[in-house]
């Protein structure tokens, strides 16, 4: 094995490879066949370096990676993303081996809220339920009713009856999204944040609609910046038609029907490789190009070989934090793909 590849701490810019197509074909060949003799599948969220993202069985959402988590009749599950997602996974397959190659690329977001915080938070609305984002560790979700993602979360609040009250977690700009779609007064709100998505401003909207008048816009919920931009749809100065708050998943589903230009792209960057990939007419445009996650970047091509040779990098969840917490998870699920709103 010759293939030369980027250092943990490099930061890798969107859409840029950090090896060359030779050793990329080199080291694909190596990681599949590890992958086929340990009967393993690879899971690659969409912020993944692109090599990553070609080479890894499935590539998605945080959803769809549940899903398949959940299906999957593997042996192993190598999952390229951060810990919750691979926590979500063993609580998904507790008789697999979940194996996650840099056990360090953690969550802001997650790190906002704990199981004792959440304790504390229902003692106080007695009778609400609980909805995390699935951005949250195994021990919230063990405390928590049902979880959803970004694709999904005004589905699942939709599917709770009207007059029972709602505390939504952890993400701040999710659950003012979600309140907003589905006309929901009865939702509390943590006050948590993805520092990267916090991050992309209503100033960077302003700049970049200003560059690029005529682009269609995709947001995620989780940005700083959602709030801002549908005012300035709701004040008509931008187009509703050409606006669209979507989870990942929904971003490359959008970017591939896509006949526009130009696209504006509100999310983490590693996004746009496969945008990019799946729409080669289309000019994709980060609003922020800097909105990288230093934790998504932590799985690097090198870290996911070692993992594939040695079987480093397991998963562990208590099997009483694991059974409480699938409860949640498999409600969600559940739930169907996402439908009304635009989520």
């Amino acid at each position: 094995m010759t293939a030369t590849v980027a250092a943990a701490d490099r930061t890798v810019p969107a859409d840029e490879r950090t090896m060359s197509a030779a050793e990329y074909e080199t080291w694909a060949a190596e990681v599949r066949r590890l992958a086929d003799e340990r009967g393993a599948v690879v899971l690659a969220h969409n912020y993944q370096v692109p090599e990553i993202q070609d080479v890894a069985h499935f590539t998605g959402d945080s959803l769809y990676l549940s899903r398949v988590a959940a299906e999957t009749d593997a042996r192993e599950i190598v999952f390229c993303g951060v810990h919750f997602m691979a926590e979500t996974a063993k609580i998904l397959s507790p008789d697999k081996t979940v194996l996650l190659p840099d056990h360090a690329a953690g969550c802001s977001l997650a790190d906002s809220i704990t199981a004792e915080q959440l304790r504390e938070w229902k003692a106080e609305h007695p009778g609400a339920v609980v909805v995390s984002y699935v951005n949250t560790t195994a021990a919230v979700k063990a405390e928590t009713d049902i979880c959803c993602t970004s694709s999904n979360a005004a589905d699942v609040v939709r599917s709770i009856p009207a007059d029972q009250g709602i505390l939504f977690l952890p993400d701040q700009f999710l659950g003012a999204h979600v309140k907003r779609v589905t006309g929901r007064s009865n939702i509390s709100i943590w006050a948590g944040e993805c520092h990267v998505h916090a991050g992309i401003s209503p100033a960077d909207v302003r700049s970049q609609i200003a560059a690029h008048p005529d682009a269609e816009i995709l947001v995620h919920p989780e940005c700083g910046c959602t709030t801002s931009v549908l005012d300035l749809v709701s004040h008509g100065d931008l187009p509703a038609d050409r606006t669209r708050v979507l989870s990942t998943g929904g971003m490359v589903t959008a970017a591939a029907a896509s006949t526009a230009g130009q696209v504006l792209v509100a999310t983490e960057i590693g996004i746009l490789h496969q945008l990019r990939s799946l729409n080669s007419t289309t000019e994709f445009i980060p609003m922020n190009a800097r909105a990288a996650c230093r934790y998504m970047k932590m799985i690097t091509p090198a870290k996911l070989l070692h993992t594939l040779r040695t079987g480093e990098g397991a998963i562990d969840v208590d099997p009483q934090t694991a059974a409480r917490a699938r409860r949640a998870v498999e409600a969600m699920i559940a739930i169907g793909e996402p439908g009304r709103g635009g989520e």
